[in-house]
């Protein structure tokens, strides 16, 4: 199985080590670059590459380093929290497949903010291993597993859980992807997506907007992620107040 590496954060980091440890190290690495990377230099050290397989930020979308990237006949190139939107001609570059591992049980919470949506509209939770395709998070899906989202869990404790759930889903279809002849399935539902913004559009709190309990609830713990700039919040006095929820389970 040959394969380029394209990631970021730490699952990224946790799922190289897992590659490499099976006797899979990969062809070349893709990292991110900017105020944004979080996990570069780690992913550099663990894949332990020479720099010219190494492409940084958008560099991999050079038309030389394009060339260079189809020269290593890969079978995959894997992508793990990789933030770069990938050109039709990257995806054409492994014989099998650009391989993408998304916090969401597709085809429902494609794009952004996955979490946050899924406690917003109800929709089911999970993480998917799919094939990338020009269309946002509407390849084929490889394997998936599903996470109940429970009435105290925020955007930000669910994400914590699904970024675990994302590894097992990667583990469990790794022997799949070895076999170089993965599982496809289609995603036959429209499911739903969002873009980045959405997100800001339902941060404001009316405070006459008359809410049952549960939607109040269900508002606050969507936009309580780990980002002050994603709270929740009402206007007073010119002010922006920020609201975000903590639970606390108490004896019966």
């Amino acid at each position: 199985m040959k394969y380029a590496f394209a990631g970021d954060r730490q699952v990224s980091c946790n799922i190289l080590k897992f590659l490499i440890e099976r006797g899979y190290k990969p062809s070349a690495l893709l990292v991110s670059s900017g105020e944004n990377e979080s996990h570069s230099e780690t992913l550099m050290q663990i894949s332990d590459l020479s720099e010219n397989y190494i492409f940084k930020g958008n560099d991999f979308k050079v038309k030389a380093n394009i060339e260079k990237l189809k020269h290593l006949n890969l079978d995959y190139i894997i992508g793990i929290h990789f933030p770069y939107i990938i050109p039709s001609e990257v995806l054409a570059i492994p014989s099998i497949g650009f391989l993408n591992l998304h916090p969401a049980f597709l085809p429902y919470n494609k794009g952004w903010h996955t979490p946050s949506w899924a406690i917003i509209e109800g929709k089911p939770y999970g993480a998917t291993l799919h094939f990338m395709s020009e269309a946002l998070d509407e390849g084929d899906i490889i394997h998936q597993k599903e996470i109940k989202v429970a009435q105290n869990d925020t955007a930000n404790s669910l994400y914590q859980k699904v970024l675990k759930l994302e590894e097992e889903v990667f583990i469990e279809a790794f022997d799949d992807l070895k076999s170089l002849d993965p599982n496809r399935s289609k995603q036959v539902e429209k499911g739903s997506s969002h873009i980045k913004r959405d997100l800001e559009k339902i941060r404001k709190i009316d405070l006459e907007e008359k809410l049952t309990a549960k939607e109040l609830l269900d508002k606050l713990r969507a936009l309580t992620t780990n980002d002050h700039n994603e709270l929740s919040y009402f206007e007073s006095e010119g002010k922006k107040i920020g609201v975000k929820i903590m639970f606390e389970e108490l004896e019966s």
